[in-house]
């Protein structure tokens, strides 16, 4: 059997755990019983260890008793991970007991935990959209991918925001079993076995001020109203009430984005959001989200999403 670690710490994302777990333990009803994962929570000490949302979780070992290598160790995210390093036994587990599995990595934030630890140096990671750019700065020698759901290099694996640890665990599943037993996996637990894509079209990719009142705030409300238009700065600077050259700094000062990025993006998520609940055409969609026509759109998408519409639209209606 494959033993597969996964290691917790107070104020963990109690999903971070239960995802991956959920996937491991449904797999082994797939496999032979030889072939399946013996699947273990360790911590600091054996006390049981409060989640973020509340949740006791009891560990099946400490770090101090991992002498036999896993397969796999896995360190879950925690919300207060990106601001505050985790316990030096945390951390030295990592170097000298994870490092030694054939696979290791991290759920979510526990990117920043493999940080402090000197493992991301010079790897391509990933970490939640929100924390991917505080990741960068605070390991400038890791590689970060803002927009990846998970990554492999090498045996380090890292995932994307919370339920990204799903789709990094049947990925490994279907490494060590093939890709037919985990979409069983992914069947029984009604999700999809391999989202095509990026972070970007599972979360509210679209920044907004969290004054609605202001005039950013009402010219991406005006863009969302007017989403097949063609759009000048010109224009949105009148919407705002500002000069040209005004609008577009403040835009970027309080959107993070340029007007152009932000009109791009709205597009995108106009059009995976038809893809995913209509059979409109593909030249329909492309007209209705703005993109003017379908030779345009699989552009953005190739870009964005690394994936055509055609093929968004078939991943997201065919489990």
């Amino acid at each position: 059997m494959r033993s597969i670690q996964v290691a917790i710490f107070p104020g963990v994302q109690a999903l971070d755990v239960a995802g991956p777990l959920d996937v491991f333990a449904e797999a082994n009803a797939f496999v032979g019983e030889d072939a399946g994962y013996a699947i273990s929570l360790v911590a600091a000490t054996p006390d049981a260890v409060l989640a973020s949302n509340g949740m006791r979780l009891l560990p099946h070992t400490t770090f101090d008793d991992t002498r036999e290598r896993a397969h796999t160790a896995l360190i879950a995210g925690g919300p207060a991970l990106p601001v505050e390093p985790p316990g030096p036994e945390l951390i030295h587990w990592l170097k000298d007991y994870a490092v030694t599995c054939t696979r290791y990595g991290s759920i979510c934030t526990g990117a920043f935990a493999l940080g402090h630890a000197g493992l991301l140096d010079d790897r391509h990671v990933t970490t939640h959209w929100q924390n991917a750019p505080a990741l960068a700065t605070q390991f400038p020698r890791a590689r970060v991918e803002l927009d990846r759901i998970y990554i492999r290099d090498d045996s380090l694996v890292t995932s994307a925001g919370v339920t990204a640890g799903i789709d990094l665990s049947l990925a490994l599943v279907a490494e060590d079993h093939g890709p037919q037993i985990a979409l069983a996996v992914a069947k029984r637990l009604v999700v999809y076995a391999q989202r095509r894509g990026g972070q970007s079209q599972f979360s509210p990719y679209l920044s907004a001020p969290s004054d609605d009142t202001s005039p950013v705030a009402k010219v991406q409300a005006y863009v969302m109203e007017h989403i097949r238009d063609r759009f000048s700065v010109n224009q949105l600077a009148d919407v705002a009430g500002m000069s040209p050259r005004h609008f577009a700094r403040t835009f970027v000062q309080l959107a993070e984005v340029t007007p152009h990025e932000f009109i791009e993006r709205a597009r995108v998520d106009t059009a995976r959001n038809l893809l995913e609940s209509s059979d409109m055409a593909l030249k329909a969609v492309a007209y209705e989200s703005g993109f003017g026509t379908a030779d345009r759109m699989r552009i953005v998408f190739m870009k964005r999403l690394g994936v055509t519409p055609m093929v968004y639209r078939e991943s997201f209606r065919h489990l």
